[in-house]
């Protein structure tokens, strides 16, 4: 587990940060542009704060290793909503890009590493002994 959550907040963390410092970014590489007052706070809220604490929930279990079933589940959960969602998103006629394919794969990726290390931490191993 603690590899996992290293990754996450290795992920989450700083672009959340970035995103909050500079909405703007999206505009270049995710085609996300901050055009009113109102879409510059949606942007600092949704990816910079949101994905900025996904991150430090992550380091949360980093430093309270008793915490760290509950945070993989939960990072679980999320990053699976966002994938369906963005994915979801796709079927309806969004399209690909190369920052939805990442993305995708970033989401699905993790929930699925979620999912097997919390199977494994409930068949009785310890996921972090048995994945990295």
């Amino acid at each position: 587990m603690p590899v996992f959550l290293a990754l996450s907040a290795l992920v989450w963390l700083p672009y959340g940060l970035w995103c909050l410092a500079r909405p703007e970014i999206l505009a270049d590489f995710a085609g996300v542009a901050a055009t009113t007052p109102t879409a510059v706070a949606e942007i600092r809220a949704m990816y910079g704060g949101l994905q900025a604490a996904i991150g430090a929930l992550a380091v949360l279990a980093l430093v309270r290793p008793g915490r760290r079933r509950g945070v993989v589940l939960t990072l679980g959960v999320l990053t699976a909503g966002l994938g369906v969602a963005r994915l979801l998103a796709v079927v309806l006629g969004a399209g690909l890009s190369s920052y939805t394919v990442g993305a995708l794969v970033i989401e699905f990726g993790s929930a699925a590493w979620a999912a097997v290390l919390l199977a494994s931490s409930v068949n009785g191993h310890q996921g972090s002994k048995m994945l990295p």
